[in-house]
This record gives structure tokens, C-alpha cells and sequence, in this order.
């Protein structure tokens, strides 16, 4: 569906560069990485709202044409949700997602409207202009447009970054719905990968401008590479040991009583309840900071090994 051949993008200095990846029909790609890596420009050239300095972007093998090529920037089957909103701030919230949809006839075109509305939890300001929403709900309204359109591909931009837990889990089972159903493919851009482990077929790690590692949710929470790219997933400990630097979760260890050729000796700091389990902290005798998720407080435990995970941890 979408392909990108070696596209860079450079204002006076490279924003990024070389970057080539595929995406196919119904498939979810995240990409991730820190601020400033240039993940929003990319989606821009993607959209084919900015020019790319070299390199095509193709989707359905026809080149997608910048501002320079196009009167009117962006492509009708790709839809940008970012940070700008891009909402018609005079009309009401339902106008908003109603202009979107008038390709469908008018008893389906309300149907969808409700159900975006129902989605985004906005049916109580559907006749309030847009000028007046919060932020939040300024962006939801901006996702329910996009979604309104029905495009073949959606590019979100940190699309979770103003919503709660329930109403985050409520979109994001509605875009794997689109996917199975409609066969929509997204592009899903974050600094916060745990956004992306539930979602993406793939992921992509974004670093210094360049493509670092593709692989699967799974290989780049179960073994990140470097101390940077574990970090953007949640928690990892770092201990050097015979002089390499071991990474694991706070979930991958084991409490030993016996003596153990592997073992690490901790000391407890102090624990914090999380709900299903407890944050313990703990110190090595090399003054090593360690994090490990327990269904207890471990505060009498002062010897673990490191189990690397090959199948879900039990926090029982």
C-alpha cells in the first residue's frame, strides 16, 4: 500500500534521513522515539504536505505529490491527525464529523456521526462550536474527523497523549476493529512505546534521524538493544555485570534463598503499591539502582537471579 524509498527531510540542518519502510493493507505500524527525532515531520512528507528534500513516497505505487506538485497539499486516502487539530473551529462538533462524511448517503452519513460522537465521548457537545473545547477534546474531535472519512490510511500523532486510560482503551479497540473490518492501515508516531505494544503489528525506532531497529512489539519489549530503547517501552534495569551491560524487566528475575553461581545481592529500599502489584526498589552492592514488580513487598528478599522471559511472567 504505502512504501517509502530513502526520503529525507532537511530545513538547515538534516531532520532525517535514508528512511525506507513498507506498509500493508490493515497493519498498524508504530513509530517511536524521543522528541525532536522528527517522527511529525515524516508523517507531514508522508501526507504529502511538505516536500521531502529526496527520496518518493508511493502509495498504491503512484508517487505522492507535495505542496510544490499539488495545489491543494495532502492525499485524499491519507489522513493526518496531529497536533494542530486542523478543525473547522466556527462549526458545531457535529458539523465537524458530518462535512467529513458526505460521501455517504444521509441516513448511514448520522449513523456514523453518532457513533463517533459515542466514541469520542462528545454527544453532550455535539451542537458546542469547536472553538470552545478543551484540548483534549479538541484532538478527539480531530481523530473522529479522520475517521469519518473512511481514507485507506490514517497517520496519528501522538494520538493518546490527551486521554484517560478508559477512554485510550475505547479508540484503540475501535482502530483494531477498523483493521480487521475496513482493512484501514495506520501509522501511530509516540515517544511512549507502551502506546504502540498493543496496537502495532510492527514498531519502528526512530533515533538521531535515522531508522535504528524494526522488529515486533514483542522483541522490543523482551530485548531492547540499548539502555535508550528499552526506556521507551517502560521500566529497565541495567546492572553491569563480568563487565557487560545486562538489561531486564522488573519482571524478569527470580527470588533465590540458596546460594546461586548467577545471583544478584540486593538491598531493599522500599516499596509502592500499584494496584495488581507492588514497585520494589532495590540497591547491589555496586550501588545499582533495581525496580522489580511483585504481587508482595519484597522487603525481606536480598537475593534474585535474572530469568530472562520466554514466557509471561506470573506476578503471583
Amino acid at each position: 500500500m504505502l512504501q517509502l524509498n530513502s526520503i529525507a527531510f532537511s530545513y538547515d540542518f538534516p531532520i532525517f534521513k535514508n528512511v525506507s519502510f513498507e506498509i500493508g493493507e490493515g497493519e498498524i505500524i508504530g513509530i517511536v522515539g524521543n522528541s525532536g527525532a522528527g517522527k511529525t515531520t515524516l508523517l507531514k512528507v508522508i501526507a504529502g504536505l511538505i516536500d521531502p528534500s529526496c527520496g518518493e513516497v508511493l502509495f498504491e505505487d503512484v508517487k505522492v505529490k507535495g505542496p510544490s506538485q499539488n495545489l491543494v497539499p495532502g492525499h485524499d486516502e491519507i489522513k493526518l491527525v496531529n497536533q494542530d487539530f486542523g478543525l473547522d473551529i466556527y462549526h458545531t462538533v457535529k458539523e465537524n464529523i458530518r462535512e467529513k462524511a458526505l460521501y455517504l448517503p444521509r441516513k448511514e452519513r448520522d449513523e456514523l456521526v453518532d457513533e463517533l460522537l459515542d466514541l469520542i465521548e462528545l454527544t453532550h457537545l455535539s451542537n458546542q462550536k469547536a472553538l470552545l473545547l478543551s484540548g483534549g477534546e479538541q484532538q478527539r474531535l480531530s481523530l473522529a474527523r479522520a475517521l469519518a472519512g473512511e481514507p485507506k490510511l490514517i497517520l496519528l500523532d501522538e494520538p493518546f497523549v490527551h486521554l484517560d486510560g478508559r477512554l485510550r482503551l475505547k479508540i484503540s479497540n475501535y482502530l483494531l476493529q477498523m483493521k480487521e473490518i475496513r482493512s484501514t492501515s495506520f501509522i501511530l508516531v509516540s515517544h511512549d512505546g507502551g502506546e504502540m505494544l498493543s496496537l502495532a503489528n510492527r514498531i519502528i525506532h526512530f533515533s538521531n534521524g535515522e531508522i535504528s531497529r524494526v522488529g515486533s512489539p514483542e522483541e522490543f519489549y523482551n530485548n531492547p538493544i540499548s539502555k535508550e530503547e528499552g526506556e521507551l517501552f517502560g521500566i529497565i534495569n541495567v546492572l553491569t555485570i563480568n563487565g557487560e551491560e545486562v538489561l531486564f524487566r522488573p519482571t524478569e528475575f527470580q527470588i533465590i534463598k540458596e546460594f546461586n553461581e548467577n545471583q544478584i545481592v540486593v538491598k531493599f529500599i522500599y516499596s509502592r503499591f500499584a494496584g495488581d502489584y507492588f514497585i520494589n526498589y532495590f540497591q547491589t552492592e555496586k550501588g545499582e539502582q533495581v525496580i522489580l514488580y511483585h504481587s508482595e513487598t519484597l522487603k525481606n528478599e536480598k537475593k534474585i537471579i535474572i530469568k530472562k522471559r520466554n514466557t509471561p511472567f506470573n506476578l503471583g
